[in-house]
């Protein structure tokens, strides 16, 4: 009889301590789930973060590569860039024609070698500028936001190639 009673206590503590194991597999599961949901939300949040830090107009300063002058590039008109993160769209003009295309970012990186919209209006003193904008755009491979939000360059490997201020 002794035996006996000590078997059923037995068999009922294997029972909860399975019990017990069971449900903190659920409870760890069910962490670790919440955990990776949760992380995914951070980081597309950082991603979008990124990206409208770039939207607004920004207006050319420098380029390099041309040995002109870049008054005598852009003696009339300097070239622009529009970022519109929500609807990732990039657009401008490079001094006399007007651009559009997909924005494609992935964190810093910025990629320009998409085909792009652009209109073809006859400009005079200008078609050394456009071509150099345009060409040199195709290069770059990423770019950086100075601390006050003010500076945008774009670079190419490491070189900085052109560099933007907020409009």
């Amino acid at each position: 009889m002794l035996l006996v009673a000590f078997f059923r206590n037995y068999t009922s503590l294997i029972y909860s301590l399975l019990i017990f194991k069971v449900m903190m597999k659920r409870i760890f599961t069910l962490i670790f789930f919440s955990s990776i949901l949760i992380s995914c939300n951070v980081f597309k949040c950082k991603k979008k973060d990124v990206v409208s830090k770039l939207d607004g107009t920004w207006e050319l300063n420098y380029i390099t590569g041309p040995r002109i002058a870049f008054d005598g590039l852009y003696p009339n008109k300097k070239p622009t860039i529009v970022f519109d993160g929500k609807e990732n769209r990039v657009s401008g003009n490079n001094s006399c024609n007007s651009y559009t295309g997909k924005l494609i970012t992935d964190g810093s990186k910025i990629d320009f070698t998409q085909p792009m919209a652009m209109t073809k209006m006859m400009c005079l003193d200008n078609s050394q500028g456009e071509q150099v904008f345009m060409n040199t755009l195709q290069k770059i491979t990423s770019y950086n936001i100075s601390e006050d939000g003010k500076t945008l360059n774009f670079i190419s490997g490491d070189i900085a190639m052109m560099r933007f201020t907020k409009k």
